[in-house]
This record gives C-alpha cells, sequence and structure tokens, in this order.
C-alpha cells in the first residue's frame, strides 16, 4: 500500500509541478510526496525498507521525469532546474564524444563536489534540503534521457540506454547516503533509534557504488557515446 501511495504521490507532485508552472518548487513537491514515507520506515526502526522506499520513489521521478521530457521537450526544459543546459551539454557528447562525460578530470571533481554537498545536506537537515538537490538531479538527468529520444529513430532503446549505467550506480548510492544520513538527526527529533550495524554496512555499499560509477564512467564512456549515436540515428 506504502509503495503505491509513493508512485502515486510523486506523478500528483509532477501534475501540480506542471500546473503551477514554477520551477523552484518542483523538486519541493517532489520531496513532499516521499519523505513522510521515509520518515514512517525509520519509525518502525527499518533502515533498508526506508532506502527501498526512496528507491522507489527515484524510480518513478526518473520514469516521469523521462517520459515528460519525450513528450514535451520544450516545457521540460523549463520547468526542470538546469534542464536545458544540462540537455544541450549532453547532446553535445552524443554528437561529438568531447565533454566532460567522457573527462574524468572533469567529471571526478564535479561529482565528488556534488556528493559531498548532498551528504552534508543530508546530515544537516535530516533530509529536508538533500532530497530536493537530489530531485533537481533526476530531473535534468530524466530530461536529457527524454529529449534525446524524442530526437531518436530509436525511442524506447534510447530511453533504455540514456539512463548510462554508471549514472544508475549513482542515483542508488546517493538515495542510500541521503536516507542513511537524514537518519541522525531525525531519529534525534522523533525520539527512536537507528540500526548502526546496518546504516554503516549501508552507507559502505554506497561509497563503493560512488567508486564504481567514477570507474565504470571512465572506461566506458566513450564507447557508450558511439553506442548511443548510432541508435539515435544523428
Amino acid at each position: 500500500m506504502a509503495a503505491l501511495a509513493i508512485v502515486l504521490a510523486t506523478l500528483l507532485s509532477y501534475a501540480v509541478g506542471w500546473a503551477l508552472g514554477v520551477p523552484v518548487l518542483l523538486p519541493i513537491l517532489n520531496t513532499a510526496a516521499s519523505v513522510p514515507f521515509m520518515v514512517l520506515a525509520l519509525k518502525r526502526g527499518d533502515l533498508r525498507l526506508a532506502v527501498a522506499r526512496m528507491l522507489l520513489w527515484a524510480l518513478t521521478m526518473g520514469a516521469a521525469a523521462t517520459l515528460l521530457s519525450y513528450m514535451r521537450p520544450a516545457q521540460t526544459g523549463v520547468l526542470f532546474l538546469r534542464g536545458e543546459s544540462y540537455r544541450a551539454e549532453m547532446f553535445g557528447w552524443v554528437l561529438t564524444g568531447q565533454g566532460a562525460e567522457s573527462t574524468p578530470s572533469e567529471f571526478i571533481p564535479q561529482q565528488a563536489g556534488h556528493a559531498v554537498l548532498f551528504a552534508g545536506l543530508a546530515l544537516a537537515t535530516g533530509g529536508v534540503a538533500a532530497m530536493p538537490m537530489g530531485a533537481v538531479l533526476m530531473n535534468y538527468m530524466g530530461h536529457y534521457v527524454g529529449a534525446l529520444a524524442s530526437s531518436s529513430r530509436r525511442p524506447v532503446l534510447t530511453m533504455a540506454l540514456g539512463w548510462h549505467p554508471w549514472a544508475v550506480i549513482r542515483v542508488i548510492s546517493f538515495v542510500v547516503i541521503g536516507v542513511v544520513l537524514s537518519a541522525p538527526l531525525l531519529s534525534r527529533l522523533g525520539s527512536f533509534t537507528v540500526d548502526r550495524r546496518a546504516a554503516r554496512a549501508l552507507l559502505l555499499g554506497a561509497v563503493a557504488g560512488l567508486a564504481a560509477d567514477i570507474v565504470l564512467k571512465t572506461l566506458l564512456a566513450p564507447s557508450w557515446q558511439r553506442l548511443l549515436l548510432r541508435v539515435v540515428g544523428w
């Protein structure tokens, strides 16, 4: 029941955000659709359930942002914060192979900065500020994939390949980090306890995921760009 509620609430957040048309409000609406369910799971002492619920939220956001951008790329380019600039950057990479996506000296500091900022916000605010940041990232990534599919000869395959495997690992790692580092403040405010052993294991797994993201991106991005270019048919 909670899983269905998370999916429906997240989809509703996009409908409301679309109707209001205020870009800065959308990630806040996205977050409001999920965080209460995360907190309820944490109050039950079930950290893994909290992570699973937030992973479902991220999956729903990714699907919604991608499909909306496939159907209405011009509108989502405006609605999703940094949507159009990220799309332009990634389209340039798909077309030429040049850009941060294939340049470790550029993407490693950028991704490390995002991870440190996200982790700090989660720890300091109990996830209240971190999850909207995560929503922004998901939305502009979804905009790139959906817009790419809308200009592709094979849109379904492009949607699948556009979510690069290293990016999927990064999303999962961010979700885990966000939940685990939100728990200390939330547990103090809500007077409940968190399984520290489970938290430590999950956090280590997420850090390993971020490392795997960098390794896979470094190794696969050039060949992935060529694959995408063939599939899109530019």
